[in-house]
């Protein structure tokens, strides 16, 4: 298996990020520093960080549903609940995939395994979520084909996949971008506020029936199917 591969195995990260530990010297495989990027890890070696014996971690991935009023984050510098108020005590190492505003609910991913987390985030690999969005006013249906071609926000061209309108207030809205708040920007753009917005999916993963502020452990199943879509 390749270092940085490993070492995200591992829950150092991305494998972008454990690229960073190789380069600054603190990895070390069978007591020598290790500096290069395409060096490779067997059953038999011993591999440190930081003079840290590391193992690979049996894949966790925890699905959370989101109430709104959590931020998503380790800690808030105001003092308000996180998720992780949400989750065991055991579980505060574990790394959320992508942001759900703290107004927004809905379904969160939680895993130790950082190179699954990167994967599932970027939008290089098309992994899609669905949202259920209500409107603070009606939508004008004739300018639904504008969400789909898109407009530049601050961080980029904008698009949504697929929108699908219930009521002139409320739409379902599949989205493979992941651009900080991009819904209720691209809404409010268009003058319609979001009053409600809640993930529904990710990728093949669905909210089902899990209540606001509970979660659920994914099954070796379910992450093998994961890992699968993602390439």
């Amino acid at each position: 298996m390749r270092l940085n591969r490993y070492l995200a195995s591992c829950g150092l990260g991305s494998r972008r990020s454990c690229e960073s530990l190789i380069q600054e010297g603190r990895i070390t495989i069978n007591g020598e520093v290790c500096l290069s990027l395409g060096a490779r890890v067997g059953d038999q070696d011993v591999v440190t960080c930081d003079d840290r014996r590391l193992s690979p971690s049996k894949t966790l991935v925890v699905m959370l549903h989101k109430p709104p009023g959590f931020t998503t984050s380790t800690v808030d510098e105001g003092g308000r609940k996180t998720i992780y108020d949400l989750l065991p005590a055991e579980w505060k190492h574990l790394r959320y995939v992508g942001r759900l505003d703290r107004e927004s609910e809905g379904l969160l991913l939680l895993t130790n395994d950082g190179d699954l987390a990167q994967r599932i985030s970027h939008p290089r690999h098309g992994l899609e979520k669905e949202y259920l969005v209500f409107l603070d006013k009606p939508f004008l249906r004739e300018k639904k084909n504008q969400l789909l071609t898109g407009f530049p926000l601050p961080e980029g061209h904008a698009k949504m996949e697929s929108v699908k309108f219930i009521t002139r207030r409320q739409a379902k809205v599949v989205l493979k971008q992941g651009l900080r708040r991009q819904i209720r920007q691209m809404f409010a753009t268009m003058g319609c506020p979001v009053r409600r917005l809640i993930r529904l999916r990710v990728g093949h993963l669905d909210l089902g029936d899990l209540a606001p502020g509970r979660w659920r452990v994914l099954s070796e199943t379910q992450i093998e199917g994961l890992k699968k879509r993602l390439g």
